[in-house]
């Protein structure tokens, strides 16, 4: 029998880290999970993370190749394959490669989160075929990947792409990064979350809303309200989707992508979401682009998607070379 080839993707979070091994295809042969332990050392980590990895790796019923370790996290320099003061973990800079080199020989690709999720979704996602697309990720903040004629776009710095720190309102919500009026403050689940609040002080509709605190309110609330027709929610939506369809207008015209593709926990609202932000991106285009840039709903398995993500980012590398 033929061995395998596969590659070790990492994604890390502020709470858990998730690893696979995964083939070309996308096919996965191994999942694991850790909790990240985000105030210890980054060393102690990684020391659990391939503890854990041997353990599982001796279950398996084939032989394979490593042929190379993806890394997707908060704060990644793709150059220098670093992890630089990320938010969550109580980290400072981390000189990632040195790290693994004392556990693996193999290449290493680092980068962050959202850029992986670009590559997933151009391996074995919504953007199978297409080498211009924007990836925009909906969850906790607001990230973003950029990919233009088939490459991820890093800048000089390795820092490129943060669409979620454009600036929406210059004297809007205070923003984690210290600015105000950032697009992630409007679009993403605790942005939404705001908007809800700022809509039940500002009318008196009739909500479910009004009996549920800040704290347990979600996204996923939001979307059930809105679906039952809840007037704050659905006003919610509604504002949320023209922040983000102003921006994205912006966007399209710095790269003229064949499509951008939502991921993440409010991109589930699905039409509520994409329909009115196709909407006013549309009618804050130029119009050379009009009716040319699709919207599209990620189409990876979202338990899977950030370990297929950093898998595809070192496959990417393989390949290339």
């Amino acid at each position: 029998m033929d061995r395998k080839q596969l590659v070790l993707g990492i994604d890390i979070g502020g709470t858990n880290t998730k690893f696979g091994l995964i083939d070309k295809e996308g096919n996965d042969y191994l999942m694991g999970s850790i909790p990240t332990n985000a105030d210890q050392p980054a060393v102690n980590l990684f020391f659990r993370l391939f503890e854990e990895y041997d353990r599982l790796k001796k279950d398996l019923k084939f032989d394979f190749d490593l042929m190379g370790i993806g890394i997707g996290a908060p704060n990644a320099n793709y150059y220098k394959k670093t992890i630089e003061n990320p938010p969550n973990l109580n980290w400072g800079y981390v000189e990632v490669e040195t790290i693994i080199r004392k556990f693996f020989p193999q290449p290493i690709a680092l980068t962050n989160d959202a850029n992986a999720a670009a590559l997933g979704e151009m391996y074995y996602g919504a953007a199978k075929g297409m080498k211009d697309f924007i990836v925009i990720t909906l969850g906790t903040g607001l990230g973003s990947g950029i990919v233009v004629n088939g490459n991820l776009v890093y800048g000089h710095d390795g820092f490129a792409g943060e669409i979620g720190h454009t600036v929406y309102d210059p004297e809007g919500r205070l923003c984690g990064c210290g600015k105000k009026g950032c697009l992630e403050t409007y679009a993403s689940a605790p942005g939404i979350k705001r908007t809800v609040l700022e809509l039940l002080a500002k009318n008196n509709y009739p909500s479910r809303f009004r009996e549920i605190s800040f704290e347990e309110l979600d996204a996923k609330m939001i979307t059930d309200a809105a679906l039952e027709g809840d007037k704050i929610a659905l006003e919610a939506f509604d504002f949320t989707a023209k922040v983000l369809g102003t921006k994205l207008a912006d966007a399209v015209a710095h790269t003229s992508p064949e499509a951008i593709i939502l991921f993440g926990g409010l991109a589930n609202a699905g039409d509520l979401l994409l329909v009115p932000t196709k909407r006013y991106m549309e009618e804050h285009l130029f119009h050379v682009f009009r009716n040319k840039v699709k919207l599209l709903k990620s189409e990876l398995n979202e338990g899977k998607s950030a370990v297929l993500g950093a898998a595809a980012l070192i496959w990417n590398e393989i390949l290339k070379n």
